[in-house]
C-alpha cells in the first residue's frame, strides 16, 4: 500500500499535462482556481482544461420521462447538468428524441450501454450481434453529430465467471469489438469510458486487473463508488478499503497508479439515507467540498438521484441542510470553470 500511494503521489500532476489532449473549443473569462484567464477549454476527449464536469443521473427508476426528468433535477439543484447519464441495452437506439433535445442544453450525454443481455461476452465478440451494433451506428452517424460519452456494459466484475463466456478475456474482446466495430462503422464522436464498480471485494479478485480493454479502446476510466455505512466522507468514497481486501489501496490511488495520463470520471456515486443520522447527507457533502481539490485526476463527477437505488434512497436534496450543501457543491468553481461545447 506504501508503494502504491507514493506512486500515486508522484504521478498525481501527470493528468495536468499528459490526459488534457488538444483542445478544442469553450473559452470563458475567468476559469478556475490556478488558471490562466480565458484559458479554460474543452479537449477532444471532452476533458476540462480546468475543473471537472458536475453530472447527474437524474430521477433514476421512477419512469419520468428524461427531458422532465433533467428539469426537476436542475431545478432542485439549482444549476445546469454538465453531464447526464442515461442508460441503454440490447437493440435500443440512441440517443432518443428526447436525450438528443437534451444534449442541445449544451449538455453532454453519458450512455451506457449494455450491447447484449441475449448474449454472452465471448458470442457479443465473435460478431452475433453485429448486426445490432451497425444499426446503432447508423442511427448515430444519421442522428447525431455531437460528441457524447459512451460507457459499454459497466462494471463488469460481478458477471465475470470463468468459462461460459464471460470471463476477462471475454470482457475485453467484447469491449474492443463493439468499440472497434462502431469505429469502422463511421462512429467517431464516441469518447470511450470503462466503468468499474469500485468496490474492494471485485479490485483484489486475481482476475480483476485483466479486465481492462486497451489504451486505444478506452479514453476514460470511472467507477461508480456509493456512500454506504462504511464510508464517512469523500475521501471514504474514492478511496474505501475494507478489511476482507487486505493491500487494496482505494480506487483513485490504484487509478492514478495505473493510468496517470487519463482522466477519472466518478460516473455514479450516492449517498445513502442513515437511519438515525438524519445530517449524514449534509455531512457527507460537505466533505465532497472540502476535500475534491485533493483528487485533481477525477475530471467529471456524476450523481446517482434516485429515491429507489437497490440499496437506498439517494437523492440529494431529502433534507433542507442537504439540499443547500449539494447546490454548495456544485457551485465550486472546480464545477463551473469549463462549459460545455455546443452539441
Amino acid at each position: 500500500m506504501r508503494l502504491i500511494a507514493g506512486l500515486a503521489v508522484l504521478v498525481a500532476g501527470a493528468c495536468a499535462t499528459a490526459c488534457t489532449g488538444t483542445a478544442t473549443s469553450g473559452r470563458v473569462p475567468g476559469g478556475g482556481a490556478g488558471t490562466t484567464p480565458g484559458a479554460c477549454a474543452v479537449t477532444d476527449k471532452l476533458i476540462p482544461t480546468c475543473g471537472a464536469w458536475w453530472g447527474i443521473a437524474p430521477d433514476v427508476f421512477s419512469g419520468r420521462g428524461p427531458i422532465r426528468a433533467v428539469d426537476m433535477a436542475e431545478r432542485r439543484m439549482g444549476r445546469r447538468a454538465d453531464i447526464v447519464h442515461v442508460y441503454h441495452r440490447g437493440g435500443e437506439l440512441f440517443p432518443t428524441a428526447e436525450e438528443r433535445e437534451i444534449a442541445k442544453g449544451p449538455r453532454l450525454l453519458l450512455v451506457n450501454w449494455k450491447p447484449a443481455l441475449d448474449h454472452t461476452w465471448a458470442e457479443v465478440a465473435r460478431g452475433d450481434v453485429d448486426k445490432r451494433v451497425d444499426r446503432l451506428a447508423e442511427h448515430i452517424r444519421r442522428t447525431f453529430p455531437g460528441r457524447f460519452f459512451l460507457t459499454i456494459h459497466h462494471e463488469p466484475e460481478n458477471d465475470v465467471r470463468e468459462g461460459g463466456g464471460y470471463s476477462p478475456a471475454d470482457y475485453v474482446a467484447m469491449y474492443r469489438h463493439v468499440v472497434t466495430r462502431l469505429r469502422q462503422q463511421g462512429v467517431r464522436n464516441a469518447v470511450t469510458v470503462m466503468t468499474y464498480m469500485g468496490a474492494p471485494n471485485w479490485a483484489v479478485k486475481p482476475w480483476f486487473g485483466r479486465l481492462y480493454p486497451g489504451d486505444d479502446v478506452v479514453d476514460w476510466v470511472a467507477f461508480d463508488p456509493y456512500a454506504d455505512d462504511r464510508v464517512r466522507d469523500f475521501a471514504g468514497l474514492v478511496d474505501k478499503t475494507r478489511p476482507d481486501a487486505p493491500g487494496w489501496p482505494g480506487f483513485y490511488r490504484w487509478m492514478q497508479a495505473r493510468f496517470p495520463a487519463k482522466p477519472i470520471m466518478v460516473a455514479e456515486w450516492g449517498a445513502f439515507e442513515r437511519r438515525g443520522a438524519p445530517g449524514f447527507k449534509r455531512d457527507f457533502f460537505e466533505s465532497v467540498q472540502r476535500q475534491i481539490a485533493d483528487y485533481p485526476q477525477i475530471k467529471a463527477l456524476v450523481y446517482f438521484d434516485s429515491p429507489l437505488a437497490p440499496r437506498g434512497d439517494t437523492r440529494f436534496d431529502t433534507t433542507p441542510g442537504a439540499t443547500r450543501a449539494f447546490a454548495q457543491l456544485g457551485r465550486l468553481p472546480r464545477f463551473t470553470s469549463t462549459p460545455v461545447p455546443p452539441s
